[in-house]
């Protein structure tokens, strides 16, 4: 069977950056032929070249366009037409696929691969990693009524066109469902993580960076991912500030890049040594920071879209029994306090997120206790090659 993929950024384990779609691509196309329809937007951030740019068996077609997270929303737009038009060109050269799989976001990448699947008739199978237009409208990201209305009447066509759909959270599958989708066409395969690469994390190769980063006997609080806007990034700082004054053996790891990266820079000047800007780390040697770590914060704005979230660095800290501190009330709160393996603290309140923190700091054993609890559950239900076959499935059923 040959499956197109569209997908607007590409990654391998080399980058920083979640990589899911290699380890789902890798899996595939042992089985099938697979031609990705992509951008090289991240070939240029690799830091390693431990892997291949693409698994073996991917065929993979590349168009020019340049993205950045730094980038304003004019220019973001920009880049999601010039790949969507260039997507559509490509798509109708290619040998004819038995299914489409369009991946968002941007939503804009989903409208190609519908184009495609529509002008070729064949099926097609929409992922849907963040809601769109919810996510940028809420954002202030869509100036004009008229824009937000136009492209909420695309998504929903899209969902209605699709012969099936992927949410990566039960949230996100929800929100589809309240739209009228029948939840015969919707299967919630979640983000998960690489446990192949979380094993890499072994407790004499996180012994070996403590050393290297001079963390003996600290107390480690860790962001890692995206510094964006959504990601409220000003209330982290804001509470590391104050924890760091208010504790001299916690230390702050922000990893990462994105649009607040100075502002982290600015902290880390302030309190050199205690709140530390670490910059990004290749897909395979980001398990080792999270085990590092006595407890991880995964932030969102508190916007009711992002409740919706699957962010990569939840799985990846439970991964290596590292507990977690969310600060969203959807359903990433509900899995943590279920299984006992993470927090809530309440978005946008630096006060509240140091208190709870430090409440957390002062328990080791129970870190501990949570945390095992969190590999435990990851090794159960967030393995992405177990996911992959899910994928595989559904990709099969809708090209029958």
């Amino acid at each position: 069977m040959h499956i197109a993929v569209f997908s607007q950024y590409h990654t391998n384990p080399d980058c920083p950056a979640t990589s899911r779609h290699y380890t789902l691509l890798a899996h595939i196309a042992k089985t099938h032929r697979v031609t990705l329809l992509t951008t090289p937007a991240w070939k240029g951030q690799r830091l390693t070249q431990q892997f291949p740019w693409v698994p073996e068996g991917v065929e993979i077609r590349e168009a020019d366009v340049r993205y950045d997270n730094k980038m304003g929303p004019a220019r973001r737009a920009l880049a999601f037409a010039q790949y969507a038009g260039w997507a559509v060109r490509e798509g109708l050269r290619i040998d004819k696929p038995d299914v489409i799989w369009g991946i968002s976001t941007p939503l804009t990448a989903a409208w190609a691969a519908a184009q495609v699947a529509r002008w070729r008739r064949v099926p097609w199978v929409f992922e849907v990693q963040d809601l769109w237009p919810a996510f940028p409208i809420a954002m202030e990201a869509v100036p004009t009524a008229l824009a937000r209305q136009q492209l909420y009447q695309l998504e929903k066509r899209l969902y209605k066109s699709a012969r099936h759909i992927l949410p990566l959270s039960p949230d996100m599958a929800r929100y589809v469902k309240d739209l009228g989708i029948p939840a015969t066409k919707v299967t919630t395969v979640l983000n998960g993580t690489d446990l192949a690469l979380a094993a890499r994390a072994t407790p004499a190769a996180v012994a070996q960076l403590r050393q290297e980063q001079c963390l003996a006997g600290k107390r480690v609080v860790l962001y890692a991912g995206t510094f964006g806007r959504a990601n409220d990034i000003p209330t982290l700082v804001a509470a590391a500030e104050a924890m760091v004054t208010a504790d001299a053996e916690t230390v702050w790891l922000f990893l990462g890049h994105g649009f607040f990266e100075p502002l982290i820079a600015a902290a880390a000047v302030r309190w050199p040594g205690r709140i530390r800007l670490v910059r990004g780390q290749a897909r395979h040697e980001v398990f080792r920071w999270f085990a590092l770590a006595d407890v991880s914060v995964v932030s969102f704005l508190g916007l009711p879209v992002l409740d919706a979230n699957s962010p990569a660095k939840l799985y990846d800290s439970l991964a290596v029994g590292t507990p977690v501190v969310v600060t969203n009330v959807g359903w990433t709160k509900a899995l943590v306090e279920q299984h006992a393996c993470g927090w809530y603290a309440p978005a946008g309140d630096a006060s509240a997120l140091a208190a709870q923190l430090q409440q957390l700091l002062r328990q080791p054993e129970m870190l501990a206790r949570a945390g095992e609890n969190g590999r435990a559950l990851a090794a159960c239900e967030f393995d992405r090659q177990r996911m992959a076959a899910q994928v595989q499935r559904i990709l099969e059923s809708a090209a029958t």
